[in-house]
């Protein structure tokens, strides 16, 4: 009975571990290939699979697929991008299958896992840009980022606290409030 449950406590804590993107996916990453390398040169790495990570620009979805432009960033321990103001440019996530913009919206975070097909030239405001192109195996979308409300409607905390809340000022209501 001892034994037992002290297994049990192992399975749960093992459980607990599991990373965003499979065991067999990373076997596959070749980890010599940096973002900066496969944005210098997307055609030298065909066929390589990468691991990369940032936050959806864009979603986009043809007859073929579906196509994630994401602007990347820097992936954590648990290769969850890391909300930065250095990212190395941009790259497509590609897919077979539809894409859904209200699932993959702009701003959510995203892991993909996938091999390097080559690189696409498409307008980016008022330049071409070369985006690398990855065709996906596997992906991992993160939870939507929590907004911090107040809690409160404006005013704040009015009549017990008479100073804003955000300018620390004191807070003079408008004539419909006297």
């Amino acid at each position: 009975m001892k034994y037992s449950g002290f297994l049990l406590l192992i399975v749960l804590l093992l459980t607990g571990c599991a990373r965003a993107i499979s065991e067999e996916s990373l076997r596959l990453v070749d980890r010599s290939v940096s973002f900066a390398m496969l944005r210098e040169n997307p055609d030298k790495y065909t066929g390589s699979y990468v691991l990369l990570g940032g936050i959806i620009a864009s979603v986009r979805n043809t007859k073929v697929g579906g196509e994630l432009e994401i602007v990347q960033f820097r992936l954590d321990s648990d290769y969850k991008p890391e909300e930065s103001y250095n990212s190395g440019g941009r790259f497509l996530a590609q897919s077979a299958y539809f894409l859904d913009p209200v699932i993959y919206k702009s701003g959510r975070p995203v892991t993909v896992a996938g091999e390097v097909k080559g690189h696409k030239t498409m307008p980016l405001d008022q330049l071409d840009y070369t985006y690398p192109v990855l065709g996906i195996r596997e992906l991992y979308l993160w939870k939507e980022p929590e907004s911090y409300g107040h809690p409160y409607p404006y005013p704040y905390y009015y009549p017990f606290y008479p100073y804003d809340y955000w300018w620390h000022r004191p807070f003079r209501p408008g004539p419909f409030l006297w």
